[in-house]
C-alpha cells in the first residue's frame, strides 16, 4: 500500500487528533526563511503533501498564491473544505508531480518526506522540487530525526480519544514497530468512529503506513546532488541550533540553476 493511500481511514479525524500542531508557527518559520534567504518574498508557493490543507490555508490568507499537492483523495477533500477557493489542489504523487510552471518556494511539513521509504524516492522528489523552483527559489521542509525514531517511535503504542464536531466519539489504537536494522517504522492504526452521537455503535477502519529514518548527512547529500545549496538546518521553527536529541530537522535550501 502506498503511504498516502493509507490516510483514508484517518483523514476525517486527522485534524482532531493533531490539534496540538502549531501550523501558524510553521508558517511564521517559512516567512522568516523567505526574509532571510530570498531577496523578496515569493508570490507562488507550493505546499507539497499538503494533507488537510491547514498550513496551505494559513499562507493563502497571508497573501500567497498557493498550490497544494497530495496523493490521498480523502485528505484533499478535507483540504478543499479548509482552503479558500483560490487555492489550487492537485491529486498527485510527490515523487511524480507536474506543475503548470515554476514557483518561488516549496514547503513540505509534518515529516511527510519520511514517508518516502523506497530506494530513490527521496531523490526523485528533490529533483522535481528543484525542477519546479525558480532560480534561487527556496525549499523548506522538516523531517523526523533518528532520535525520534529510536526514542519516541520504537515499539510504543498509543490509545487516542477525541470527539467530532457533531459529538460522535472517536478512538484510535496506534502501534509502532521500528526496525533500526531496516531503518523503517511501521505504523498500524485502527480507527473507531461512532455512527451517531450517543449510540455507542462504531464503524472500524484499519490502515498502515511506514516511515524511513534518514540521517542529516543523507538528507544533505541528496539535496546537494539534486542541485540545492543548503541555507540552514535547524532544530525547531525558532531557528534553534540542531542537537542529537532533536525530534526534527528543519531545512531551508536554495535551488541553484
Amino acid at each position: 500500500m502506498n503511504n498516502a493511500e493509507g490516510y483514508s481511514a484517518i483523514a476525517h479525524v486527522y485534524d482532531i487528533f493533531n490539534g496540538d500542531v502549531d501550523y501558524a508557527s510553521w508558517a511564521d518559520f517559512a516567512e522568516e526563511c523567505f526574509d532571510r534567504f530570498l531577496p523578496a518574498r515569493p508570490e507562488l508557493v507550493l505546499d507539497l503533501a499538503c494533507g488537510t490543507g491547514i498550513l496551505t490555508a494559513i499562507l493563502a490568507e497571508r497573501g500567497y498564491d498557493m498550490t497544494g499537492i497530495d496523493l490521498s483523495p480523502e485528505m484533499l477533500s478535507t483540504a478543499r473544505e479548509n482552503c479558500p477557493e483560490s487555492v489550487l489542489l492537485l491529486l498527485q504523487d510527490i515523487t511524480a508531480f507536474e506543475l503548470y510552471g515554476t514557483v518561488g518556494a516549496v514547503l513540505c511539513s509534518l515529516d511527510s518526506l519520511n514517508h518516502l521509504t523506497k530506494k530513490g524516492q527521496l531523490e526523485k522528489c528533490f529533483s522535481l522540487v528543484h525542477n519546479y523552483l525558480d532560480p534561487d527559489g527556496l525549499f523548506i521542509f522538516d523531517m523526523n530525526t533518528p532520535a525520534r525514531f529510536e526514542r519516541e517511535y520504537g515499539k510504543n503504542s498509543y490509545q487516542l480519544e477525541a470527539e467530532t464536531e457533531d459529538g460522535c466519539a472517536v478512538f484510535c489504537n496506534w502501534q509502532n514497530d521500528y526496525s533500526e536494522k531496516r531503518g523503517i517504522c511501521r505504523f498500524s492504526l485502527s480507527v473507531f468512529t461512532e455512527e451517531e452521537a450517543g449510540t455507542e455503535i462504531y464503524s472500524r477502519r484499519d490502515e498502515e503506513w511506514q516511515e524511513r529514518c534518514y540521517t542529516r548527512a543523507e538528507i544533505e547529500e541528496k539535496l546537494k546532488s539534486a542541485g540545492f545549496e543548503i541555507c540552514g538546518v535547524f532544530g525547531n521553527t525558532n531557528f534553534k541550533r540542531t542537537s542529537k536529541t532533536d525530534s526534527k530537522f528543519y531545512f531551508a535550501a536554495r535551488a541553484i540553476k
